[in-house]
């Protein structure tokens, strides 16, 4: 299989793919940038396409989902707070 085939992924993660594609394309992200975006984003949420065997199975991360597209501002927050 060569490495930029998607046919070891199941069609829930295609789907979910192709819905975060189209929020960054939303958000402004060229065609292909989107599509990396999505693709990395099902990568680290569910550990790449479907694995078999006994024991595979992991609970798959929702903490990119969570972000909801956001950057983070590293503590910007935090350092306008006062020290008192």
């Amino acid at each position: 299989m060569p490495r930029g085939s998607k046919s070891a992924y199941t069609s829930k993660q295609k789907r979910k793919a192709h819905h975060i594609e189209e929020s960054a394309r939303k958000r402004g992200a060229s065609a292909a940038r989107a599509a990396q975006i999505g693709w990395a984003t099902v990568n680290k949420e569910e550990g790449g396409g479907k694995k078999s065997g006994s024991g595979r199975g992991k609970p798959p991360t929702r903490s990119s989902s969570r972000r909801g597209g956001k950057r983070s501002h590293g503590g910007r927050s935090s350092s306008r707070r006062s020290r008192s």
